[in-house]
């Protein structure tokens, strides 16, 4: 609404067409939003010819009053004739344009054109996936059939036998699952993927042992503790108290740069594999994002960034910030509907020990 507000300042309010675009491409995102909004701008700005009451909007479900109205249609120009105004609902309905199962659809629809029975479905479906991020080798050892002699077995082994060595116990290294680091944009060009996307962290910082979250815009706040200690229902409407500029601009050199100064020696200390999701649309300095993307990756053992817009089958990672990024993303991976979240998992329980020397992985 603020961007609104500041573009309507330099559109003439008279010309019915330059009012009509402007509003439609700040306000609609989705694809079956379009045909509500222009039915909703054409009865709200219908002029009052006659005895037609200005309080008559059926678009908030009031009664049709004194006839039937005429508007300008839009993307006419000034003086054009006025069009009768067809035949319309009581209330206007947000219908879905497909009408199959949402079972079928769900998995392939793209987040930012799921219905809202579609979204709860889809909701539902991240509990069933499974995370595994992989075994990683601590620097503690335990007894086991490793190649290492284990010294103080041998010597506690053997003392029986008159300080021959007898028996060998060996050991090995100990292993713990590997931790996850989320980095999520939630700007306002990522207001379309938010919903599903905070599902998608939830469900990880639940369903995994060693789990840190933090969300950013211009800034960036850890929400760890919110995430795994409270119901999605409970936690999710809260995020953009926490939030700073939540829904705002996009600074993700800025709020990398705090993760690596502040947070990185205490969560990036044991090779965890950071998931960076965002659409790549900074506003802030292309170099200090390439400088904080190059020590991030340094520190991790994997950095994958999920980018919903590479769902797109004509999209192209052409904006300043992905050029920065990209040559230090060891994958670069879709995250638009449920069937790349599939993929994205299968990925996550297939990763090697060690980063390839090859680099990044499409």
């Amino acid at each position: 609404m603020p961007d609104v507000a500041t573009a309507l300042e330099h559109v003439e309010i008279g010309r019915r067409s330059d009012f009509f675009f402007t509003l439609q491409s700040l306000l609609i995102h989705r694809q079956q939003d379009l045909a509500p909004f222009e039915e909703a701008f054409r009865v709200f700005w219908r002029p009052p010819p006659g005895e037609w009451s200005s309080s008559d909007l059926r678009a908030l479900g009031e009664q049709r009053k004194f006839g039937t109205p005429k508007i300008d249609v839009p993307g006419a120009e000034a003086g054009a004739a006025e069009a009768a105004l067809p035949m319309l609902p009581d209330r206007i309905e947000r219908v879905a344009a497909m009408t199959y199962g949402a079972q079928e659809v769900s998995r392939v629809k793209d987040f930012a054109k799921l219905t809202e029975e579609e979204l709860q479905e889809a909701e539902a479906m991240l509990a069933s996936l499974t995370w595994d991020l992989g075994i990683r080798r601590t620097q503690r050892w335990q007894a086991g059939r490793g190649a290492m002699p284990d010294l103080r077995r041998i010597v506690r082994r053997n003392i029986g036998h008159g300080g021959e060595w007898i028996t060998l116990p060996t050991r090995e290294r100990k292993s713990k699952r590997r931790p996850l680091v989320l980095l999520c944009d939630v700007s306002g060009s990522m207001e379309r993927y938010a919903r599903m996307l905070l599902h998608f962290i939830h469900s990880l910082a639940g369903g995994l042992d060693r789990v840190e979250a933090f969300l950013f815009s211009t800034q960036l706040t850890r929400v760890t503790r919110e995430l795994t200690h409270r119901s999605a229902s409970t936690a999710l409407p809260k995020l953009p108290q926490y939030v700073p500029g939540f829904g705002g601009g996009t600074q993700i050199g800025e709020a990398l740069r705090t993760f690596n100064v502040r947070w990185a020696r205490r969560v990036l200390g044991h090779g965890p594999v950071v998931l960076l999701i965002s659409d790549g649309w900074d506003r802030g300095e292309p170099d200090l994002l390439r400088g904080e993307m190059s020590r991030l990756q340094r520190s991790c053992h994997r950095l994958i960034w999920l980018n919903p817009l590479l769902g797109s089958p004509d999209y192209q990672p052409l904006t300043r910030g992905m050029q920065a990024a990209l040559p230090f993303v060891d994958d670069f991976l879709p995250v638009h509907n449920l069937a790349s979240l599939d993929v994205l998992a299968e990925h996550l329980n297939s990763l090697p020990s060690r980063r390839p020397a090859s680099g990044r992985r499409h």
